[in-house]
């Protein structure tokens, strides 16, 4: 027997608690690994170490798409991957975005880690309530998934007309504002710590700013991925598993890609051609009586990270040639 058929072949399923259950224990396992074997101590995070870590969190998530295919069945589970490969993509803005939030603010290498693992944890409750509220929506108003439709037909085509120079400004951001007025900021980088009290006052540390924009830069990011799953699959299960498993990885992720996410500047064209796709797939079936299936949708989207990555090396190693 094949592994394919192995997957596909009747048996038992679990029920849905021992799924939540089993998802829950990987990602709690995952966690305590990347804290505490990899980065125990605040320092820069090990190049072959962080290789290592986003090895794992891919493979993680493939051996768990494997286990979604054979619970659920092999819709569900290509609809995981395709979800999975959507969000990861989705994760370079974030990444690029993360370093525009630390070299403005001034975070050193040794402490990043410290705040983006904080953040993945505040991103993996945040993303549950955004979900959450989506799954709610869908169910009860069928027709949000076109409002859905254009919120990503709108991101692409803005993705595709947007200029490679333009860069956040975040020290004039309304963010920035709004956090200056919540919180008591202190001026200076004191150790690891988030929070320091002076005076009799309490102050919060740049660590935590950086946080804060982080976590509030997330959510914006979140209203243009969440629709996108949402697109893929209605099944809540693979809506949040594919999202968590996505942003998993993150911070190793953020770490191993820093330095020549630039790059891959012609990958945002792959990316908006998905989004495009993502959205427009909801009115084949009106427009042209054909349903797009889920190994399709697989196979479109993997094709046009492939090329896109594979274009922005070739157009990169051209120009270096120069």
């Amino acid at each position: 027997m094949g592994i394919w058929e192995f997957l596909t072949a009747p048996h038992v399923a679990l029920s849905p608690v021992v799924m939540w259950s089993i998802f829950g224990i990987v990602i709690v396992a995952l966690l305590f690994f990347d804290l505490f074997v990899f980065n125990r101590k605040n320092e820069v995070p090990n190049f072959l170490h962080t290789v290592i870590l986003c090895v794992l969190y891919i493979a993680a998530a493939c051996v768990f798409g494997l286990f979604v295919i054979y619970e659920e069945g092999s819709e569900k589970g290509l609809d995981f991957f395709t979800g999975f490969l959507v969000e990861k993509s989705l994760s370079l803005d974030n990444i690029f975005i993360m370093s525009m939030v630390f070299a403005s603010i001034g975070v050193p290498r040794e402490y990043q880690h410290r705040v983006l693992f904080w953040g993945i944890l505040g991103a993996i409750v945040m993303r549950a309530l955004l979900i959450g509220i989506g799954e709610a929506l869908v169910s009860n108003f069928h027709w949000v998934l076109y409002i859905f439709s254009a919120i990503l037909i709108y991101t692409g085509v803005k993705m595709v007309l947007s200029k490679d120079d333009e860069e956040p400004d975040f020290e004039n951001s309304k963010i920035f504002k709004l956090v200056s007025k919540v919180f008591n900021i202190k001026g200076k980088i004191d150790g690891a710590h988030f929070f320091v009290k002076e005076n009799g006052k309490h102050y919060i540390t740049p660590l935590f700013f950086a946080l804060v924009v982080i976590e509030l830069m997330d959510v914006v990011f979140a209203l243009d991925s969440i629709p996108a799953i949402f697109l893929i699959t209605q099944d809540i299960f693979v809506v949040y598993t594919s999202n968590i498993f996505a942003i998993l990885g993150l911070r190793a992720l953020y770490f191993l890609l820093e330095a020549i996410v630039y790059k891959f500047k012609y990958l945002k064209y792959a990316i908006s051609i998905i989004l495009i796709f993502i959205g427009l797939k909801i009115f084949a079936p009106v427009l042209f009586g054909y349903e797009v299936t889920a190994m399709q949708s697989l196979v479109v989207t993997f094709g046009l990270l492939f090329g896109g990555i594979v274009f922005s090396m070739y157009k990169t190693s051209k120009e270096i040639a120069k």
